[in-house]
């Protein structure tokens, strides 16, 4: 099992920035991928961003150009740069660790963007 803690919410404002962080309670290494995803009231669960074991990165359309998620894996840490933030970026942010067959959830951290 892998424990996730995630971390770096908050209030800001239009066009602010905030970086989120996952700690992982193990190795990230043999992972398939960590990502974040996200969830604003009353709506889906989406994905935000994914990264793999290799370092490939994935983005949802609507955060292309001003979010990056990167990874350390010394510190088994996973990393999300939001930048230009929007209202609509809204939402509890979730921290996902797919090890194939298995699949963990962090806690979530909640961003409050106000206009």
């Amino acid at each position: 099992q892998v424990q996730l803690l995630e971390s770096g919410g908050g209030l800001v404002q239009d066009g602010g920035s905030l970086r989120l962080s996952c700690a992982a309670s193990r190795s990230i290494l043999r992972l398939n991928a960590m990502g974040w995803y996200r969830q604003a009231p009353g709506k889906q669960r989406e994905l935000v961003a994914v990264i793999s074991s290799a370092g490939l990165k994935r983005y949802a359309d609507s955060v292309k150009g001003r979010f990056t998620i990167s990874r350390d894996n010394a510190k088994n840490t996973v990393y999300l740069q939001m930048n230009s933030l929007k209202p609509e970026d809204t939402a509890v942010y979730y921290c996902n660790a797919d090890q194939g067959i298995s699949a963990y959830w962090g806690q979530g951290t909640q961003v409050t963007v106000s206009s």
